[in-house]
């Protein structure tokens, strides 16, 4: 039994992109489900005044993020200690580029000829710069022997850090943003978001951490292709749930031109955020491996999060949704590029 959970495991981690564009087209076809799925719930819970919905988008993006959490191996971390230039520059450039590039984003179109179709644009990217870094990057990371330490503090620190981060990135392009999508960053930042990113992010993270140094590593490890599984199907649910809000609607009737620019941004922002780890890890000094864990790190972020978050709380505004959409698939697009590039120069770094 357990071999043949690997093996699926295996074929559903190498087609994995294509299980991902087949839930975006089943969600532009067959919304139907996904949005019983989102209207599920099960109570609410208070985080110091504020209250989260316990909907099942939020339930299957707590296990995954407990997964990550579970993933975690504390030895693999010590190393950092001894280098935390590249973790602290990381994280700081994880933060402060994609909002640099959402500025210039607002500042070059200006002259666009629908302003709400550019609010629309910066709100999603707002959501897409705000959110942790995306566990999925470690596989990438390791895959591409990379540093699976330095891949593991980016995502565990970017997710603890998490409840901070992403408010100042939600006001800093709030200031960007006009009339009610400006609100709505600046009520996002200063409202529920702190309490939904604790209970549905930082809980589930110190959780799993907390469950594998008490079950033991050996024991975690020996049931983590059916957790793997079992996260691969979460995402895909989650990722179909919420594309059923807005990609039926962009489907119907196909703004080609939004699109088109949607999909230009988002090419732009996942391209320098790769890039963006490629420049810390030279500016640091590092090697290869380091810099392949910087570049998936930076490039990669949460988009479950970002999905649920709009979803909750922009649902009278389903076009956001669609840069969120747009770039969780393309920074697996951009991965893959990333990987076949690092694997053929690997040969040459290590003569």
């Amino acid at each position: 039994m357990r071999d043949r959970i690997q093996a699926v495991s295996h074929f559903v981690h190498a087609h994995f992109l294509w299980l991902l564009i087949g839930s975006y087209a089943v969600a532009a076809v067959v919304p139907g489900p996904g949005l019983g799925i989102r209207s599920l719930s099960f109570g609410a819970v208070a985080v110091a005044g504020q209250r989260t919905t316990l909907t099942l988008p939020v339930v299957l993006l707590a296990f995954l993020i407990f997964n990550a959490g579970l993933g975690v191996r504390s030895s693999e971390l010590r190393g950092l200690v001894r280098a935390p230039l590249p973790l602290a520059l990381g994280l700081a450039a994880n933060l402060l580029v994609p909002v640099a590039f959402i500025f210039a984003v607002a500042q070059t179109m200006q002259l666009w000829h629908n302003a709400d179709e550019v609010q629309n644009i910066l709100v999603g990217l707002a959501l897409v710069a705000s959110m942790p870094i995306a566990g999925s990057s470690t596989a990438w990371a390791q895959n591409a022997n990379g540093d699976l330490a330095l891949s593991l503090g980016l995502v565990l620190l970017s997710t603890l850090f998490s409840p901070l981060t992403t408010p100042v990135a939600l006001h800093a392009v709030g200031w960007m943003a006009a009339g009610e999508y400006a609100e709505n960053l600046h009520s996002l930042a200063t409202g529920e978001t702190g309490s939904f990113l604790v209970v549905s992010v930082v809980m589930p993270c110190i959780a799993g951490l907390v469950v594998r140094q008490v079950a033991g590593g050996a024991r975690v490890e020996a049931v983590r292709p059916a957790l793997r599984l079992l996260n691969t199907a979460a995402l895909l649910v989650l990722n179909y749930a919420n594309a059923a809000v807005s990609l039926p609607q962009a489907i119907a009737h196909p703004d080609w031109d939004f699109l088109a620019a949607i999909l230009v941004v988002v090419i732009g922002l996942c391209t320098l955020a790769f890039a963006s780890g490629a420049v810390v890890g030279w500016a640091t000094g590092t090697g290869p491996t380091r810099r392949a864990s910087l570049m998936f790190g930076l490039g990669m972020n949460n988009n479950g999060t970002g999905l649920v978050l709009a979803s909750m709380a922009l649902a009278d505004h389903p076009d956001v949704l669609l840069p969120i959409i747009f770039y969780n698939l393309f920074q697996h697009l951009a991965a893959g590029c990333v990987d076949y590039l690092l694997s053929r120069s690997a040969p040459e770094e290590t003569v």
